[in-house]
């Protein structure tokens, strides 16, 4: 699979309301939920169960849950090192956990990604200086050519 298939399977599922905990494309996902459809139609099944979570993650016990999840299970990236195809992990507020994700559709001057967002549903939005900012890892998906 390329790097153009990851960006192409994240936009088709622009316009999917938002929905806590969903992951069914054009009925409702948050931002979880849209990359674990992206992965089902990248590589048939998710890779492994995901238990319930509330819209706070983990955040009143400071644990870096969602973190450790993705690092276990796709390659990191050097955060200076974009390319088009990757998730993005995003902390929303200083001392907060990271619990915001999208996948990056272009990299430079017109960079952009589409995500999950909470009232608005899934979009591709500028990955303006506010969201460059709260960027803490970026993954790529596992097996990924250049394209």
């Amino acid at each position: 699979m390329t790097r153009g298939e990851v960006v192409t399977e994240a936009r088709r599922w622009i316009g999917t309301p938002y929905v806590h905990q969903a992951s069914l494309i054009g009925a409702g996902a948050d931002c979880l939920g849209l990359l674990r459809g992206v992965w089902r139609t990248l590589y048939g099944a998710e890779p492994g169960d995901v238990p319930a979570y509330t819209p706070d993650w983990s955040e009143p016990q400071g644990d870096e849950v969602l973190w450790r999840a993705l690092a276990a299970r796709m390659p990191g990236r050097a955060l200076d090192d974009e390319a088009a195809g990757d998730l993005i992990l995003f902390r929303m507020r200083d001392r907060g956990v990271a619990k915001h994700l999208g996948i990056q559709t272009r990299i430079g001057a017109g960079a952009r990604f589409v995500h999950a967002y909470s009232g608005h549903g899934v979009l591709e939005t500028a990955l303006s200086a506010p969201w460059q900012r709260r960027i803490v890892a970026r993954f790529g998906f596992p097996d990924i050519q250049e394209g």
